[in-house]
């Protein structure tokens, strides 16, 4: 069984994660998408509320043979990815300054835990420059996100700022 977890902040979900999450069903038996529950980040959204976006959204995503599954945790990402049975840790790289800061992630997670590889996949071009944290910048200042994000995000985001 090859099951993988792939982590982040998803707030907000950006079309660039389920970019790489389909991309990623095929590679993997099962998948977790872990939410991270990090309150240093001033998130918009409350680990629950996206677990239940993501949840909504993948619905309409096929994952063929793949199960998935959304979750939130703390603490370390290895000791979670143990404790779930994990064999690898997906992430995705957007730009070169990514790609030095998750080599060093993935070189430590290695250390701390040998047995689980990590896998990088490369955002697709039309996402290579989209972040949460910059999308909810350009949101919160009035700008448009439209086709950066799911349609039930941008609404969801609508409804929380009381755009």
């Amino acid at each position: 069984m090859k099951r993988a977890i792939f982590p982040g902040s998803f707030d907000p979900l950006t079309k660039g994660h389920l970019d790489i999450i389909e991309r990623s069903v095929p590679l993997f038996d099962e998948m977790v998408i872990a939410v991270v529950n990090n309150p240093d980040k001033d998130p918009m959204f409350t680990p629950e509320e996206r677990c239940r976006m993501i949840a909504e959204v993948l619905v309409s995503t096929d994952t063929g043979e793949c199960r998935m599954a959304v979750e939130s945790f703390q603490g370390l990402l290895v000791d979670y990815a143990k404790q779930k049975g994990a064999t690898a840790i997906v992430r995705g790289i957007r730009a070169v300054s990514d790609y030095d800061y998750e080599v060093r992630m993935a070189l430590m997670n290695r250390r701390l835990e040998p047995e689980i590889e990590t896998v990088f996949l490369m955002a697709a071009e039309e996402y290579s420059y989209v972040s949460s944290r910059l999308l909810k910048q350009v949101f919160t200042l009035g700008g448009r996100v439209d086709g950066l994000v799911p349609e039930l995000v941008e609404k969801k985001m609508r409804e929380k700022t009381g755009q």
